[in-house]
C-alpha cells in the first residue's frame, strides 16, 4: 500500500514540478522562521536553570511610586532584615554591574572586562562549580580573589594560580578558587571579588540606593511576609526617623514627602525576562523583542500552512477523478484520508529537512544579529522541532484530505465536478487570510521604520558630535579633581583640541545617581544628579534657556548654586525658578539657570528631572569623576586623537589602556534594539510577500486553468482580451481589498501598542495604510493579470473541438 501511495505521490510531482516546489519552498521558509524564533526562545528562557538554588533565591527591588522601580538598594535593610526575621537563610550585597580594570601579575598587565564584587555569601546563591580550590575557603579574608579558568589562563599562561598574589585597583590580592563559568547564567564574571564588604562597611547606616541585594528564603511561600518586614524596616528606620528630625508626625511627613517606597521581591528564575532596571550585570532580555520575533515567526509559518492548504485544496480538482475511481474499486473514506496525509507527511519531511539547510547557513548571521551563540543541538529544540513537524501535518494535512475524501463518486466521474462550488470559499478565505497578515506587515514594517528614522533624525538637546568621552580612572591617593586640572591644561595645548571638561555623567551610558530634592513644602522630587565642571553644558551644545550658566568667576557657583533642567523646574510649581532655594542631597542650593531638557538615556524614556551643580559641591564626588570630555575639531581628526592618545599612555595613565567614545554615537547605542526590529520586520516582510506571491501565483493558475473552456467559448463569442483580463481579475482585486480593510485594525492596534514603549513617538500616519495598499494591489494585478493575459491566449479550437 504504502508503494502503491509512493508511486502516486512520485507521479503527480513529476506532472506538477512547479507547484510542487512552490508547496516546499514556502512551507520551509515558514518552519525556518520558527525554529530561528524557538532557538532565541529556548537560549533567552535557559538562563539560570543551570542554579539548583534558583526557586529560593530573590532580588529585592524598590518601587519608588510612578512607575519608577530601581533594582538598586541601600546597605542597611539586609542586616536588618536578617536579625528580625527567620523567614530568611541568607542575603547578599553586590554590585550591579561589571568594572573594566587590569590585574598586574609579575610586572605583566591584563586588562579584564568583567570584574564582579560581592558579599562573601555568593557563592551559596550562585553555586559555581570549582575546579581549583572551593567555594567555602574562596572569600576567606577581604583581599581574596577568584578568577574564571579564561581568565586564570590568560594571566598566568600555565602556571598554577592559587595562592598567587595580583594586584588590582591599588591593591593585593591572593587568588583562592578558579571556577567554571556557567553558560546562561544572570552573572557570568571573569573575576570575584569582596571587595564590596569594604563598601558596605563605610556606607552601613546610608540610605542611598547603590547596591543590588539578593535575599535566599527558606521557603518560597514567605515572599509576603518578607515585603512586610522589608517596608516596615524602611518606614521604622528611614521615614519615621526623617519624620522626627523635622519636627513632624509621621502622617504629616507622607502628606509632605509622598508615600514610603515600597518592596518587591523579584525570582531569580523571572530575573532574565524583568521588562524594566536590570537586576543583575549579564542585564535582562529584550523581552518585547523576544515576543515580536515569535509572535511575527508564527504568523509566517501560518501564512505557509494557509499557501499550501489553498494549493492543495485547488489541486484537489485534477485528482478528483482518481478519487472516484478509487472509490470505485472499494478504497474506503479513512484509507483516502491517509493517503492523502501520507503525502503531505512526505512535503513536510523535505520541508522540514530544507528549512534545517536553510537554518544552517543563515545562522551565522543570525547570531551576529542577535549577538548570540546559538546552535542546533539539543534535546529539547529536537523534541520543539517533532511537535512542528507533527503540527503542520495535521493542520496542513488533515483538512485537504477529509474535504477530498468527500467528493461524491458519480458527480466527479461525470466530469462535472469542476462546475462545483464546494471547497472555492475555503480557498477565498484563505487567500483573503493571506493578504491580511501581508497588510499587517508591511503597515507594521513602515510604522516602526517610521520611528526609528524619528529617533536618529531627533533633536536631542545636546550636540555629541566630535566631543569625546574619555575613561577617567582614579589612583590610589590622588585627588581625581586635582588631576583633572593639570590634564586638562595638558590637553588644551594639543592641535585640535578645542574645548574640555568634564562631568560626574556620559550621555547614553547607565552612568547615573539620584537623590531627593526638596523645594518648601512639596513632595520629595527623585532627581538625577549631574556634577559638572565649567563649560561642560557648553561643551555639550545644552543650551540655558533661563538665567545663567556656572561660572568660574564667581565662588559661589562651585559651592551652592545650581541649574535645573525643564522638567525638574516644573515640579517646584511657581512662575520663576530661577533664585530659588532648593534643597538637595541635605544641601541648600540657589537655582541660577534653567536647562533645556535634553534625552540622556534613550528616547524610549521620559526626560528626567535632573539638577546640575559643581563637582567641588559635594566632598564625596572628588573621587567618583570617571569621564573627561573633549571637543576636537574636524580637521585632522586621527591626528588630534593620536595625539591625546600619546599624551595619555605617557603622562596620565601607563596602566590602563586609553579608551574614548564618541558621545553622539554613544547614544546612538540606544536605539540599537529598535534598528534590530526595524531590519528584522523588513527582512519578514520581504518573506511573506514573497509567501503570498506564491499563494496568489499558484491559486491564480489553478483557478485560471479551469476556466480554459469559458474562455474558449467567451473568445468565440466574440469577447476582446481586455474584457476577458477583467473578467479574470476582478475577485482576485476584491479579495485584495477585503483582506486589506481585515489587516488595518490589528495592524493599527499593534503598532499603537509598541510606539507606547517611547515617550518620544510618532503619531500613526495615514501613509503606511496606502503604502500597504498600493503594494498589495499593485502585486496582485502584476501576478493575476500576468497570468490572465497568458490564459486568453488558448487554443479554441482546442477546448471546443468535442463540443
Amino acid at each position: 500500500m504504502l508503494k502503491n501511495w509512493t508511486n502516486i505521490f512520485v507521479y503527480h510531482i513529476k506532472n506538477n514540478k512547479f507547484f510542487t516546489a512552490l508547496n516546499i519552498l514556502g512551507l520551509s521558509i515558514g518552519i525556518a522562521g520558527l525554529i530561528f524564533a524557538i532557538l532565541y526562545w529556548n537560549d533567552e528562557h535557559s538562563y539560570d536553570q543551570w542554579n539548583p538554588e534558583k526557586d529560593k533565591i530573590y532580588t529585592v527591588m524598590n518601587d519608588f511610586g510612578g512607575g519608577n522601580v530601581w533594582t538598586s538598594n541601600s546597605p542597611i535593610p539586609g542586616r536588618m532584615l536578617s536579625e528580625t526575621t527567620s523567614y530568611l537563610d541568607q542575603y547578599c550585597y553586590y554590585r550591579l554591574y561589571y568594572t573594566k580594570e587590569t590585574i598586574q601579575y609579575n610586572g605583566k598587565i591584563e586588562l579584564v572586562d568583567k570584574i564582579f564584587s560581592a558579599q562573601r555569601s555568593f557563592f551559596s546563591f550562585f553555586p559555581f562549580e570549582f575546579v581549583r580550590g572551593n567555594a567555602k575557603t574562596a572569600f576567606s579574608d577581604r583581599n581574596s580573589m577568584v578568577l574564571s579558568q579564561e581568565t586564570a589562563s590568560r594571566i598566568f599562561k600555565n602556571e598554577n594560580p592559587m595562592g598567587k598574589q595580583v594586584k588590582y585597583a591599588d591593591r593585593i590580592f591572593v587568588v583562592r578558587g578558579i571556577y567554571k563559568t556557567p553558560e546562561k547564567s544572570s552573572i557570568m564574571p571573569a573575576v570575584i571579588t569582596p571587595v564590596v564588604e569594604d563598601e558596605l562597611e563605610q556606607n552601613k547606616d546610608n540610605w542611598g540606593f547603590s547596591y543590588g541585594l539578593m535575599l535566599k528564603l527558606k521557603r518560597p511561600s514567605d515572599t509576603t511576609a518578607v515585603i512586610q518586614n522589608l517596608d516596615k524596616i524602611f518606614l521604622e528606620n528611614n521615614y519615621k526617623k526623617q519624620a522626627k528630625a523635622e519636627g513632624l508626625s509621621i502622617e504629616q511627613f507622607i502628606k509632605q514627602y509622598g508615600d514610603p517606597i515600597k518592596s518587591r521581591l523579584l525570582p531569580l528564575s523571572r530575573a532574565r525576562l524583568y521588562q524594566g532596571n536590570y537586576a543583575f550585570p549579564e542585564q535582562n532580555a529584550n523581552l518585547q523583542f523576544l515576543k515580536i520575533v515569535v509572535g511575527l515567526s508564527i504568523l509566517i509559518l501560518i501564512l505557509s500552512i494557509v499557501n499550501y492548504i489553498n494549493m492543495a485544496t485547488a489541486n484537489a480538482v485534477r485528482r478528483a477523478k482518481e478519487v472516484g475511481v478509487r472509490k470505485i474499486v472499494g478504497a474506503s473514506k479513512p484509507q483516502i484520508i491517509a493517503q492523502f496525509v501520507f503525502e503531505t507527511t512526505l512535503i513536510t519531511l523535505f520541508s522540514v529537512l530544507l528549512a534545517m539547510v536553510i537554518v544552517e547557513l543563515s545562522l551565522p548571521f543570525y547570531n551576529a544579529f542577535l549577538n548570540k551563540n546559538l546552535t542546533l543541538i539539543g534535546t529539547q529544540f529536537y523534541f520543539q522541532l517533532i511537535l512542528i513537524f507533527f503540527f503542520v501535518i495535521i493542520v496542513s494535512g488533515v483538512f485537504p484530505a477529509v474535504y477530498i475524501s468527500n467528493f461524491e463518486t458519480l458527480k466527479v466521474l461525470k466530469g462535472n465536478f469542476s462546475r462545483s462550488k464546494n471547497g472555492v470559499w475555503i480557498r477565498n478565505g484563505m487567500l483573503v487570510l493571506q493578504f491580511s497578515i501581508a497588510t499587517l506587515f508591511i503597515i507594521g514594517s513602515f510604522i516602526v521604520y517610521k520611528q526609528v528614522n524619528f529617533m536618529m533624525d531627533k533633536d536631542l538637546g545636546f550636540n555629541g558630535t566630535q566631543v569625546m568621552d574619555i575613561s577617567f580612572k582614579p589612583q590610589k591617593g590622588k585627588s581625581q579633581y586635582e588631576r583633572y586640572k593639570l590634564i586638562k591644561q595638558e590637553l588644551l595645548k594639543i592641535k585640535g583640541v578645542e574645548a574640555v571638561s568634564a562631568g560626574m555623567f556620559s550621555i547614553g551610558s547607565n552612568e547615573n545617581s539620584w537623590q531627593g530634592l526638596h523645594y518648601k513644602s512639596n513632595k520629595e522630587v527623585i532627581t538625577q544628579q549631574m556634577p559638572m565642571d565649567f563649560g561642560q553644558l557648553n561643551l555639550l551644545g545644552i543650551q540655558v534657556i533661563k538665567g545663567k550658566d556656572l561660572n568660574l568667576e564667581l565662588a559661589t557657583d562651585s559651592i551652592s548654586s545650581a541649574l535645573l533642567n525643564e522638567t525638574a523646574a516644573k515640579t517646584l510649581q511657581v512662575k520663576d525658578p530661577v533664585n530659588q532655594d532648593v534643597t538637595f542631597g541635605g544641601k541648600k542650593f540657589k537655582v541660577v539657570g534653567i536647562v533645556k531638557n535634553f534625552h540622556y538615556i534613550g528616547m524610549e524614556y521620559n526626560i528626567a528631572p535632573m539638577i546640575f551643580f559643581h563637582i567641588k559641591a559635594f566632598d564625596w564626588i572628588d573621587n567618583e569623576m570617571r569621564f573627561i570630555s573633549v571637543k576636537i575639531s574636524t580637521d585632522q581628526m586621527p591626528e588630534t586623537i593620536a595625539a591625546i592618545d600619546k599624551f595619555w599612555k605617557s603622562k596620565v595613565d601607563q596602566e590602563y589602556p586609553f579608551e574614548y567614545g564618541f558621545v553622539d554615537k554613544n547614544f546612538a547605542r540606544t536605539y540599537k534594539k529598535y534598528q534590530d526590529q526595524r531590519n528584522l520586520f523588513a527582512l519578514l516582510n520581504i518573506v511573506v510577500i514573497l509567501i503570498a506571491v506564491f499563494g496568489l501565483f499558484a491559486l491564480a493558475s489553478f483557478s485560471m486553468e479551469r476556466r480554459l473552456r469559458e474562455i474558449a467559448i467567451r473568445k468565440t463569442l466574440g469577447a476582446e482580451t481586455n474584457i476577458l483580463l477583467k473578467e479574470l481579475s476582478k475577485q482576485y482585486v476584491l479579495f485584495c481589498v477585503i483582506g486589506f480593510l481585515i489587516g488595518i485594525v490589528p495592524a493599527y492596534l499593534l503598532m499603537q501598542k509598541w510606539l507606547e514603549n517611547f515617550a518620544s513617538r510618532i503619531d500613526i500616519p495615514f501613509l503606511p495604510f496606502l503604502v500597504a495598499f498600493v503594494s498589495l494591489l499593485f502585486l496582485t494585478l502584476t501576478i493575476v493579470l500576468a497570468k490572465a493575459y497568458q490564459v486568453t491566449k488558448v487554443d479554441v479550437l482546442k477546448y471546443l473541438k468535442y463540443e
